[in-house]
């Protein structure tokens, strides 16, 4: 399944400047997504971060990789219309920088749910180039 930006927002709760997926190139509801950000040189982050050489804060990479878990707990129609909130990181590793320009494909994988909880693996690609990879830790409800 494939989604787009207006589909994505019925979904998630997130909206610009905050929402950070601009497409789902692939969906397993509860399973897995592929999805992907453009970065250009106009995001609100860039002015800050850093003037003189414009690089994504990796916190926002991470929270781009979120958005894309979230999109899979929350498109099951058991989850549709629930919150769902950052419990926990785990090895999270920056492998490069991401700048204006890039393409950031952003792949998740589901885990596990346990009541109220669950776990998730997120990677971030420029390319082939790994950028981000991150173990979440989510609570919903």
């Amino acid at each position: 399944m494939q989604l787009n930006r207006e589909e994505i927002q019925h979904i998630i709760p997130h909206r610009a400047p905050f929402l950070l997926v601009d497409r789902v190139l692939e969906l397993r509801p509860g399973k897995s997504a592929t999805a992907e950000k453009d970065v250009s040189e106009n995001e609100f982050f860039f002015p800050g971060h850093f003037p003189d050489e414009f690089v994504m804060p990796g916190v926002l990479i991470v929270e781009a990789l979120a958005q894309t878990g979230a999109i899979i707990v929350l498109s099951q129609s058991e989850n549709a219309n629930k919150r769902i909130y950052f419990a926990g990181l785990k090895r999270v590793k920056f492998r490069r920088k991401v700048i204006p320009g890039d393409t950031l494909r952003l792949e998740a994988v589901l885990n596990r749910i346990k009541g109220k909880f669950g776990t998730g693996l997120g990677k971030a690609y420029v390319g082939e180039e790994l950028a981000c990879e991150a173990e979440f830790v989510f609570s919903f409800s």
